[in-house]
């Protein structure tokens, strides 16, 4: 069982490490917390007569909206009993935890205002048990009841458990957990070969640091009175402000078109019209139409006469020019509407050279719009301070 519990717990550090990103709406916090409860410890003895109160106290801390940690520490009475004769016995403890925790609510929502979250915890730490002054008084044989606190009080502590907390956005929270403990049969102060398993349910309140609500300003405004004075008896220069209609150089766009062209020769093997070695070309033709979207293209296809029959290199001229026309909207996403296809077959040998003239020649034209700067006189009101003068 124990192994269970650390693989969960390697399951969880290895799902948080995945959900680390974090967002402008959410800061790191601490907190601090208390809990009460009550806490059983599984036997073979009457379950409700195990129920024992319990109470912890956590410092914690969330680096990211997924990922957190904290040191816990709970404890007070256990109760465990024997059979035969059917006596039930108390004892004090405390363990003290270090445990990891998952908000599996942020892990798959990233719209922190939330009522509730859901967290999954698990951690590793120690149990310290003392005080079982009513086990010994019971005076049973060795063979009913090994004692094992003689030689050491301390066992070990492995934890899961599930949280259900308020919202993180908020500096108050209450929080409802259920654990589940496995802890070294020491625990109960008898030795039987297998881990004792104790389970807790606990209500929270915690206060996070940090979440500080926005002050309000409760500074009186301050009014400014403009103080009258008296027009002097005699005549007075002042200064105002009058709008002033001046001409000033602003620089402004201006926008033209030229022309642009695009020649293109592809070149093919006998009977071949494939394109497979013409992915260059196609591109640069494709990326030609993207810039100049009201361009045309004409894709013309051509045969060379030193191979084959007049008949059978229309058709190879043919066909080179419709497959690069198909190459291009298909592949390239460009509009059939704006390419033009044609074939000369072996009537036309553009090139000296015979096999040069198994070819795809691409022609296009088309305008762009080009952005220049000219400086431009204008008139502007702008406000420019003249002087009066102001008489009785």
């Amino acid at each position: 069982m124990n192994k269970r519990l650390l693989s969960l717990a390697t399951a969880a550090l290895m799902m948080a490490t995945a959900a680390q990103a974090q967002t402008d709406d959410w800061k790191s916090y601490t907190y601090v917390e208390a809990q009460g409860g009550l806490q059983v410890t599984a036997t073979q003895m009457n379950f409700g007569k195990l129920i024992t109160p319990t109470a912890a106290f956590s410092v914690g801390h969330y680096f990211t909206p997924v990922v957190g940690a904290r040191l816990h520490v709970n404890g007070w009475k256990a109760k465990s009993g024997i059979k035969n004769p059917d006596q039930y016995y108390k004892w004090n403890y405390i363990t003290p935890d270090l445990d990891l925790m998952l908000n599996l609510s942020n892990l798959f929502n990233k719209n922190y205002d939330r009522l509730l979250n859901v967290i999954l915890l698990g951690g590793v730490g120690l149990n310290y048990a003392w005080d079982n002054d009513e086990l010994k008084a019971l005076n049973l044989p060795a063979y009913k009841a090994p004692l094992a606190w003689d030689k050491n009080r301390l066992s070990h502590n492995l934890r899961a458990g599930l949280r259900l907390e308020t919202n993180m956005q908020k500096p108050l929270g209450v929080s409802l957990e259920v654990n589940a403990n496995s802890l070294d049969d020491r625990f109960n102060s008898k030795t039987n070969d297998q881990d004792d398993w104790m389970f807790t349910a606990m209500l929270g309140l915690s206060y996070r640091f940090g979440h500080k609500a926005a002050k309000k300003d409760f500074t009186p405004a301050v009014v400014t009175m403009k103080k009258e004075v008296p027009a002097p008896a005699t005549a007075t220069a002042v200064m105002e402000e009058v709008p002033v209609v001046k001409k000033v150089m602003e620089r402004r766009p201006v926008v033209s078109k030229e022309k642009v062209n695009l020649h293109k020769e592809v070149f093919y093997a006998i009977r071949l019209s494939d394109n497979d070695n013409h992915t260059a070309t196609l591109k640069e033709v494709a990326q030609f139409m993207k810039d100049n979207p009201d361009s045309k293209i004409k894709v013309v296809g051509y045969a060379d006469k030193g191979t084959g029959n007049a008949k059978l290199n229309v058709m190879y001229a043919k066909r080179r020019a419709e497959q690069f026309k198909a190459d291009l909207v298909k592949n390239y996403g460009c509009n059939a509407a704006n390419i033009i296809i044609d074939s000369k077959g072996d009537t036309v040998q553009p090139f000296a050279e015979n096999d040069k003239n198994r070819c795809v020649i691409v022609d296009g034209e088309g305008t762009r719009e080009v952005t220049t700067y000219k400086d431009v006189e204008v008139e502007k009101t702008v406000m420019e301070k003249v002087e009066r003068k102001v008489t009785e």
